[in-house]
């Protein structure tokens, strides 16, 4: 029977497995992370600077890519840290805090796609009665009510994570303390843990994804009636976007917790990276590619500053 002490310490092993590409795979990571702060960090840049993107649309934009800054710094210093580190050693707290603001971030992410969502609908379905409902005053409360829905949430899982206990090894076969590989690693028993992140972690993503993607039956709908061709292209233009980055955070998130998790751990780590890495990268990619405003802002700070 292992020895049950009170652990202090988690060694994370990391891409232990990949140690002749070690160099390559920290500059790729090095790569991707510069381009994901930096592009997040120019999305609200432009947001606060240009005047034609001070609306609801774009201040939930830019709440997105501030959780998606917030995001990526959980995870990437640390992981590009252990790169070079012999003893990929994390403190006890040191690792409950990065799995709280972990899942803390994931869960804002979530309910601000449903938020985003529903500023869709009510701009195409109800355009007379947008201004109203969608007022200053209404979103910061809908940005209140995203924070401190993730936050309740996390911290309910880590409080209950408090009153595990841990036997050795304390090793965990990913690159950042994730809940599910720290309870893999506790000699108590994880049932209650598991049930309430199954029941309410499943509750949430079930009701999350439902209403973020319910309104586009009624979005699509409303913009099939438009006769105008510019109107209608322009309603799809605004929604593409959005509607992109709740597919991809949604299916990557699916894959990540529903396949069936490899017996070598190099599959889940993968997959870790996609989710922690890839995503963040992604959504300014897509909101500067597709999104003509948001083209248009940053050629206006061009002209403006370079030119």
């Amino acid at each position: 029977m292992e020895n049950q002490t009170t652990v202090s310490e988690f060694t994370l092993l990391g891409f232990s497995y990949l140690p002749k590409l070690e160099h390559q795979v920290f500059f790729m990571f090095l790569l991707i992370y510069l381009t994901s702060l930096s592009g997040n960090l120019l999305i609200m840049i432009l947001i606060l600077t240009d005047n034609h993107l001070h609306t609801p649309m774009y201040f939930f934009l830019g709440n997105l890519a501030c959780v998606d800054i917030c995001y990526s710094q959980v995870t990437g210093p640390r992981m590009l840290l252990d790169f070079y580190s012999k003893k990929k050693i994390i403190s006890y707290r040191s690792c409950l805090s990065q799995a709280f603001f972990f899942m803390c971030f994931a869960s804002y992410e979530c309910f601000l796609l449903v938020v985003m969502s529903y500023d869709r609908y009510v701009a195409v379905c109800q355009p007379l009665h947008y201004v109203k409902i969608m007022s200053w005053k209404n979103c910061t409360k809908l940005i209140i009510v995203v924070w401190a829905l993730g936050s309740s949430y996390s911290l309910v899982e880590i409080l209950l994570t408090l009153r595990l206990t841990f036997c050795g090894p304390y090793t965990i076969h990913n690159f950042f303390c994730d809940l599910p590989q720290l309870l893999n690693v506790s000699c108590t028993d994880t049932f209650i843990n598991m049930q309430v992140l199954f029941v309410l972690g499943g509750l949430i993503s079930i009701s999350a994804s439902s209403t973020t993607f319910l309104p586009y039956v009624s979005i699509f709908y409303t913009v099939h009636k438009i006769q105008t061709k510019n109107i209608k292209l322009k309603a799809f233009s605004t929604c593409s976007s959005h509607l992109t980055v709740i597919c991809i955070f949604y299916g990557t998130l699916c894959f990540a917790y529903l396949h069936p998790h490899s017996r070598h751990f190099d599959a889940d780590i993968v997959v870790a990276v996609v989710y922690t890495a890839i995503l963040p990268l992604l959504n300014p990619i897509i909101y500067s590619l597709r999104n003509g405003e948001i083209r248009s802002a940053l050629g206006r700070i061009k002209k403006k500053y370079f030119f």
